[in-house]
């Protein structure tokens, strides 16, 4: 649960940069926003791998 909730923050803070990059068109807020999906992509696939281990046990 505590990966999840670190996903869970770490797209609620990459939303001010998305707003940012999108309305403002600010490129260092692109670069910030493409570094916290990144990150999001790892943590959501050790969220999945725990929740396999977990439903095979």
């Amino acid at each position: 649960m505590k990966k999840f909730l670190e996903l869970k923050m770490l797209i609620t803070s990459a939303e001010t940069d998305a707003r940012k990059f999108y309305e403002r068109g600010n490129k260092s807020a692109g670069v910030r926003l493409r570094k916290a999906l990144l990150l999001s992509k790892t943590i959501a696939q050790d969220v999945r791998k725990n929740i396999s281990a977990i439903k095979n046990v």
